[in-house]
């Protein structure tokens, strides 16, 4: 096991810790990072000895404060690596701090797949699934509706195993925990034989899209789209399974979509936004028509996934899914007639319901409306007024990314919220486990 620790009081600053968007900085009493279950359990067990609160941090890609602690700090970096592959069973069980680039390209080489998948690669595998990350799929649901069994540390050091046949009650729940329940030390996802999916991208206009978002989400597996605010313009993706064969896209004009235009023309243009407010409209109309159609056949990873390079800030919000063409009209309608300057574009998913106790699709389908701001740019006043229009639909805010609910709210929107915390009162009643986040959204 890794310790660093810095003790206060001998002129020795604790090292700082902060998420990938800025959002959300911490200096830990004691940073550590274990590289086997055990040493994770002896980890907590001695930081609840000593009166200390546990978190732990994946990658920081949540926008929240949830793995912030002043106690101890458990990191990822050791705890790695795919444990097992089930064949027979069609699973794989993987260290709670892989990451999904690797699980992804290991499980590829293997000649298996997940079902279904986020757009980044960059989170570990329990920092996914805490917080509920999903992809969008009219079947298939976010990465913690794929788990098969999980390995739990609980506040007393001892190690739980979960599944729907072992300690189901407390599966249901730490499938989407947030850090609350325990410490995910291992995860066991379902997998199938590696598929192709054939990607059709193309702009269409956004009165189009909502008035035939239902057919849209019915006749494809996988639908999504991005809205340019200030615009009528949306890129709509649809992705579905292929016979192949493959046909990747061409080594240059990927990059020239996906890294120079995605991110390196874009990051010029949200820093030219951020310096030049009253340029935005026309930054982004130019935008909304740059991206054009193109379709291309691929293993599923390499179309669901792409790169993140720019930076911003983001909250979404998880809507009953026959909502989401109302609540972004009125979105659509507030940019309008304010004088918002919104760089970023607006992403539409949907899920199926799923039985996960704080999931933000529990017992309904969904569709999810995020919105963004580069970081750097004031993001607050548009923030509290999307999230007016969401809350107004029910809306359920994602646990990783930023919102201002707090258990008030979310016990009224979550039929099953106090199953959840009266399992958290009794796997954790000291709150070793506890932070500001968890007593903001669970309450004390």
């Amino acid at each position: 096991m890794t310790v660093r620790t810095a003790r206060r009081g001998r002129g020795l600053a604790p090292p700082a810790w902060r998420n990938w968007a800025g959002t959300a900085e911490v200096r830990p009493l004691r940073t550590v990072a274990p590289a086997t279950t055990g040493a994770l359990a002896e980890v907590v067990r001695r930081a609840a000895e000593d009166g200390l609160r546990v978190k732990a941090a994946g990658t920081g890609h949540s926008f929240t404060a949830a793995a912030v602690t002043d106690g101890v700090l458990i990191r990822p970096d050791r705890l790695t690596g795919i444990r097992r592959i089930d064949r027979a069973a069609g699973t794989v069980t993987a260290a709670a701090g892989t990451t999904l680039r690797h699980l992804n390209r290991e499980l590829a080489a293997a000649g298996l797949s997940l079902t279904n998948m986020g757009d980044i690669m960059e989170q570990t595998v329990s920092g996914a699934v805490s917080t509920g990350t999903h992809g969008t799929g009219r079947g298939s649901g976010s990465l913690a509706a794929q788990l098969r069994a999980l390995e739990l540390v609980l506040a007393d050091g001892s190690v739980l195993r979960c599944s729907p046949e072992e300690n189901a009650d407390v599966f249901a729940a730490a499938r989407t925990g947030l850090g609350a329940l325990g410490v995910i030390s291992e995860v066991t996802l379902a997998v199938e034989p590696l598929f192709l999916l054939t990607a059709r991208e193309e702009p269409m206009h956004l009165g189009a899209v909502l008035a035939d978002f239902e057919h849209l989400v019915r006749d494809n597996e996988h639908f999504e789209f991005y809205w340019f605010p200030h615009t009528d313009r949306c890129v709509t993706k649809r992705n579905n399974r292929s016979p192949g064969p493959a046909a990747p896209l061409p080594p240059f004009g990927g990059w020239l979509t996906d890294e120079f235009l995605s991110n390196g023309v874009f990051q010029a243009a949200c820093s030219l936004g951020r310096a030049v407010p009253p340029a935005v409209p026309g930054i982004a109309r130019i935008a909304g028509r740059a991206l054009g159609a193109r379709t291309y056949t691929d293993i599923p990873y390499k179309v669901f996934t792409s790169p993140r390079r720019v930076r911003f800030v983001e909250m979404e919000y998880a809507l009953p899914r026959a909502a989401a063409p109302a609540a972004l009209r009125e979105l659509a309608d507030l940019v309008e007639r304010s004088d918002l300057r919104v760089g970023f574009p607006v992403e539409v998913r949907v899920t199926p319901a799923d039985d996960i106790t704080l999931s933000t699709a529990s017992g309904r389908e969904t569709a999810y409306v995020a919105v963004h701001q580069y970081r750097g740019v004031p993001h607050e006043r548009y923030f509290t007024a999307a999230e007016r229009i969401m809350t107004a639909h029910g809306g359920r805010p994602h646990w990783g990314k930023l919102h201002s609910r707090d258990a008030e709210y979310l016990a009224g929107v979550y039929p099953r919220f106090g199953e959840f915390t009266a399992l958290r009162d009794r796997l954790d009643p000291a709150r070793v486990f506890g932070n500001d986040y968890l007593r903001r959204v669970l309450g004390d």
